[in-house]
């Protein structure tokens, strides 16, 4: 079968790469690495990630995992060498890479461009998960020229990875990443960016609030430069409307504090959007976003914590729908946040309390 994936190729072991080898191997497909940087192939051969690519080596299929701006001329390079019978590629931006492929003179039929939504804030072949991909869309923007047989190859490769194949034009993608993924970074790398002056008073008094908008701030700068570059436009056009939404946030406040009473209206209204817009944010299975009752538990900094807190949920049945940690500054303690079904709650609540932790 054209879609039968029994060698993969990955070209860059960085995360993505990777994780999606290591996926790959639970399924007892044989993995080719190459990458640059040959610290990063032994470090990812090290993991079980594959073996190292010799010239000559032909696979089913290559996954180009290397920055937007690098995609075109690797899959020239590949094509040439005769690397593969179909490629793909997994960079975060996709029409400008599909367009400079077709300049170069590459064969389109052989080529579906993807990307998997995925990823953490860190870096290389060493945070590299082979149950990254689980679950996780993973956009597949084919061209008009791409055969029957590529796109089967590449529908494939994200079934074995247990990603969710999501089939969307390369144009209409960028702008959907500008909004979710881009944009949403720059915006928490600003915020982030005004810590880098504050006081220790206020670092002191960082809680978990300032942690999750700027979690994603911590990634590679010249990554994210490449990935910004590539998609400049929509990403510009983002940031122009969240940027007028934060200067008419500034301008009503500044009339709140001279006694302006009317500007609250404003703030409310851009509040409440913001409630609007959180709230459209799928569930982890996708769809709308479920409503769970939250389980607050103190749970002591100390291996085995919440191996034994979650072995409680298995005793008495209830799902953990999601986990958050808050630790207590200076204080070998914190609080953890179970999301369970609301029905759930009380049962949870009870069973910890019987056994001995501390519900608030």
């Amino acid at each position: 079968m054209a879609s039968e994936l029994r060698t993969v190729l990955v070209v860059g072991t960085g995360l993505i790469g990777t994780s999606l080898a290591l996926s790959l191997r639970k399924h007892d497909v044989r993995v080719l690495l190459a990458d640059r940087d040959q610290g990063a192939v032994r470090l990812a051969r090290e993991l079980g990630a594959g073996e190292e690519w010799r010239a000559g080596q032909s696979a089913d299929l290559a996954v180009i995992a290397v920055p937007p701006g690098h995609v075109a001329t690797e899959l020239r390079r590949l094509q040439e060498e005769g690397a593969a019978r179909f490629y793909t590629d997994v960079a975060s931006v996709k029409a400008e890479p599909i367009d400079r492929a077709r300049e170069l003179g590459c064969d389109l039929s052989t080529y579906v461009a993807s990307h998997p939504l995925a990823g953490r804030e860190r870096s290389g072949p060493g945070a590299a998960r082979a149950d990254l991909f689980l679950g996780r869309p993973w956009a597949l923007c084919p061209t008009p020229e791409a055969s029957a047989e590529a796109r089967a190859a590449v529908l494939r490769l994200i079934d074995l990875c247990g990603a969710n194949a999501v089939e969307v034009g390369a144009p209409e993608h960028d702008r959907a990443v500008a909004v979710v993924s881009h944009a949403p970074h720059v915006a928490a790398s600003a915020v982030a960016a005004r810590l880098a002056d504050a006081s220790e008073v206020a670092l002191g008094l960082a809680g978990q609030g300032v942690r999750d908008v700027t979690r994603i701030a911590g990634g590679d700068p010249g990554l994210w430069l490449g990935i910004l570059s590539g998609n400049s436009v929509p990403v510009a056009e983002v940031l122009e409307a969240v940027s007028r939404d934060l200067a008419e946030a500034a301008a009503a406040l500044r009339a709140l504090s001279q006694g302006d009473g009317t500007a609250s209206g404003e703030l409310t209204q851009l509040l409440k959007r913001g409630v609007a817009g959180h709230g459209r944010i799928p569930g982890k299975h996708g769809g709308p976003a479920h409503a769970y009752a939250v389980v607050q538990i103190v749970i002591g900094d100390s291996p085995g914590q919440l191996a034994r807190l979650f072995q409680v949920c298995d005793e008495v049945g209830v799902n953990v729908e999601d986990v958050r940690l808050e630790h207590a500054p200076g204080l070998p303690l914190g609080v953890a946040e179970l999301s369970v079904q609301p029905d759930a709650a009380e049962r949870l609540t009870r069973a910890l309390v019987e056994r001995g932790w501390q519900v608030p």
